[in-house]
């Protein structure tokens, strides 16, 4: 009897419907769209080339502002995926050198990237933020600093024209409040 039961409630529930698979040309065809560099790859183009940078850093709000000079040098790479910066530089009086990637994930609609250098052995990862526009474009970027803290930051790349453009990176101080820790200006060399 109870065999029956179950038999008769299972017919009546709903079946649900599979979701349908795509076919392989369809697969095919998303991965084709996800990789192929779009619109948003464009606003990478006026950082393309050398440039000379000026680097202002503070550690804390109302600290005294550090000012390093440096090179950087920008390449599309992986077919205009990418732009890969390399800066060479000083800062705190010692050489310094990074390098930096930063794409736009077509799947996700945003921006990324990445960043190490010798300051450190760990990576910042930044994500697009917002509504990007050919002028500006924003991150939330994470790093590990030395204690193993984790430290977070707001970051802005502005362009000003083809010669021109900066990255802001803004973070909280111990009170709360937000303020400006580096920005470098870039100018085309």
């Amino acid at each position: 009897m109870a065999k029956k039961k179950a038999r008769k409630a299972s017919k009546s529930a709903p079946k649900r419907k599979r979701a349908k698979q795509p076919s392989e040309a369809e697969m095919m065809a998303q991965w084709q769209a996800a990789a192929t560099p779009a619109a948003a790859h464009k606003r990478l183009l006026p950082m393309v080339g050398s440039f000379r940078a000026v680097t202002e850093f503070v550690m804390a709000p109302g600290g005294p502002a550090q000012q390093h000079d440096g090179t950087s040098e920008n390449t599309l790479v992986l077919g205009g995926r990418f732009l890969r910066q390399v800066y060479r530089g000083t800062a705190m009086g010692m050489p310094f050198e990074g390098i930096g990637y930063t794409g736009y994930d077509n799947p996700s609609k945003r921006y990324v990237g990445t960043w190490m250098d010798t300051f450190g052995t760990g990576l910042m990862i930044s994500l697009g933020t917002g509504r990007p526009t050919d002028k500006k474009i924003t991150f939330d970027a994470q790093a590990i600093d030395p204690a193993g803290k984790k430290l977070l930051f707001d970051c802005i790349i502005g362009v000003k024209d083809h010669d021109h453009h900066s990255f802001e990176m803004w973070t909280k101080a111990p009170n709360g409040k937000r303020f400006r820790t580096m920005k470098v200006d870039y100018v085309r060399a």
